[in-house]
């Protein structure tokens, strides 16, 4: 935990926002993995850590806005848990760590809760992603299941993407701690990245690396040569000369905090001239759309110039052609760039996602776009110092959406789609850095992990080592 200073600090940030009635933040129970005692690896509420720190099941906070208190309600452990788990701290002593010197059983909240309504005090509560907090939460209020999932406050929805999008001192430490463990994952998948080694094998490496050096990784890994699938979480392939491994993968800190980092490198260690074609145009993009992140801009635009160099690339090779904006403009870059360019980072590697993409990348002076491709984009508003982001352009060859987009003629102005044809066995190329965005500019977040052509190459061209923990943990 932080020291308690922070948590109440955050708290009466949520009470100055809200203004009025109880903020209800619910911590996570225990999830049955198989059968009731076998569970999966507990992981706490973002908002309740956020808020009030405590990393344990079975809690529940309240931040009486109107009468300024603060409670924690939760059961002590009994000699049952003593018995598996040795000696537990007390509730009372957990609170106290987060600030917190109201405490009750959990058997009390319902009727604390009642008694507030009673008084005409609002109970405000966050969108639930859980079925067990959506049944306790129609439980403590009275509510249908329906009502509960369409229930949650906007008030307090907008109050904590106000507070939580600016990241202070110690959540950039943080994030950075989480940034510096990725470098050893990324590096060591780099250098793993050999014809004939399957692609599980490297993927169990480096979870191994982000559980030894932080906790689990901040999302499934996604490690494959067939990078032309997002998201692809198939790791059976055996690796290839001649093709590309795309990793996209990131550690989460003992806090909770987060990284994502992507990169692509080519198996066995040197790049052909048709992957460093399409290469050298990704990495064009990333480096000229990190360069104008800076206070008062809209992330919208890096996206744009991305998208701008993702073009001038490919006219470069031949893939495309015509007049650059004019291809943008008409969306014809989604072929190769079909999402945004990045979204906001935290605790959470999509930040506050579970309260709504667009109350966290949008406002209302910023709307989402509907074109294919841009409409994926999280994050479109104005940047602010504090911002933590991730940018990662890519480009790639889809071969249902190539013949999709070339069966209803789109884009034949721009799209030289016989040269395409011969770029269907390429897969995909994303390369992705963690950004903080400065009071002038930005901060490209970490140890610096090899991303040009000649790093990555000489990275890979190094023997595969013991990693070192020196310094991590």
């Amino acid at each position: 935990m932080f020291k308690k200073e922070v948590y109440i600090e955050r708290r009466n940030r949520l009470k100055k926002e809200l203004g009025s009635g109880i903020a209800l933040i619910t911590g996570n129970e225990e999830a049955a993995f198989n059968y009731p005692a076998n569970t999966y690896f507990f992981r706490q509420d973002s908002h309740f850590l956020y808020f009030f720190g405590l990393d344990h099941p079975g809690f529940a906070g309240i931040i009486d806005i109107d009468n300024d208190k603060d409670y924690i309600f939760g059961n002590d452990f009994d000699i049952e848990d003593i018995i598996w788990m040795g000696v537990q701290p007390k509730v009372a002593d957990m609170a106290g760590e987060a600030g917190v010197t109201n405490t009750s059983p959990m058997s009390e909240l319902g009727a604390f809760l009642s008694n507030a309504t009673g008084k005409g005090q609002k109970i405000h509560f966050l969108p639930p992603y859980r079925g067990t907090t959506v049944i306790q939460l129609s439980e403590l209020l009275g509510k249908s299941i329906s009502e509960i999932k369409n229930g949650a406050s906007v008030d307090l929805i907008k109050a904590v993407v106000k507070i939580k999008e600016i990241k202070d001192e110690f959540e950039i430490a943080e994030i950075e701690r989480a940034v510096d463990i990725a470098y050893l994952m990324h590096t060591t998948s780099m250098k793993m990245a050999r014809p004939g080694v399957k692609e599980q094998e490297i993927v169990g490496v480096i979870e191994g690396i982000s559980l030894a050096l932080g906790g689990p990784v901040s999302f499934p890994v996604i490690l494959s040569m067939d990078g032309q699938t997002l998201h692809n979480h198939n790791h059976s392939n055996i690796l290839e000369e001649g093709r590309m491994m795309v990793t996209d993968a990131g550690t989460e800190t003992q806090l909770h905090y987060s990284s994502d980092i992507t990169r692509t490198v080519p198996v066995g260690g040197k790049f052909n001239s048709r992957q460093r074609d399409i290469y050298q145009t990704v990495l064009n993009a990333i480096v000229n759309s990190t360069d104008a992140i800076k206070p008062g801009v809209h992330y919208r635009e890096m996206h744009f110039i991305a998208a701008r160099n993702i073009v001038e690339g490919l006219k470069g090779v031949g893939l495309m052609k015509g007049n650059v904006e004019d291809a943008v403009a008409a969306g014809a870059h989604t072929l190769f760039f079909p999402h945004g360019l990045g979204h906001m980072m935290g605790m959470d590697v999509h930040d506050m996602e579970g309260l709504g993409e667009d109350y966290v990348g949008y406002d209302e002076n910023t709307k989402r776009s509907d074109q294919f491709g841009t409409a994926y984009l999280r994050l479109g508003k104005k940047l602010k110092p504090g911002y933590v982001l991730t940018v990662e352009p890519g480009c790639y060859f889809i071969p249902a959406l190539i013949d999709k987009f070339r069966s209803e003629g789109k884009f034949t102005d721009f799209i030289n789609y016989n040269k395409v044809e011969t770029y269907k066995d390429f897969g995909g190329i994303r390369i992705e850095d963690d950004v903080l965005v400065t009071d002038d500019g930005y901060r490209i977040l970490g140890k610096p992990i090899p991303k040009t052509v000649e790093d990555v190459e000489r990275t890979m061209a190094e023997p595969r080592e013991f990693v070192r923990m020196e310094g991590y943990l």
